[in-house]
């Protein structure tokens, strides 16, 4: 949270260790890439057993709403769409 009591959200993407994307949401980037390559409880099932992941793209929104509108709307992009995203803005 920050000092006026407002937290961001995250919309963000890891390649795991086969390739494959995983989508997510959350308000700490940092944990929740611990979380996903097993070094703090609370990774997804998915992205369990393809570790390590790589952060390689996210975004920041106001809210929990706009993050989950902007995750469902990646999720439903196919893979071309998605890459076009990802080369659009790399991490770095």
């Amino acid at each position: 949270m920050s000092a006026f009591g407002l937290s961001h959200w995250f919309v963000y993407v890891v390649r795991c260790s086969d390739n494959t994307l995983y989508t997510g949401v959350t308000t700490d980037l940092t944990r929740r890439l611990r979380q996903h390559n097993g070094e703090l409880v609370g990774g997804a099932k998915y992205t369990r057993a393809r570790q390590p992941v790589e952060l390689i793209w996210h975004e920041q929104h106001a809210d929990r709403s706009s993050a989950s509108q902007r995750e469902y709307a990646i999720k439903r992009m196919t893979l071309q769409q998605k890459t076009q995203l990802i080369g659009s803005c790399q991490l770095g």
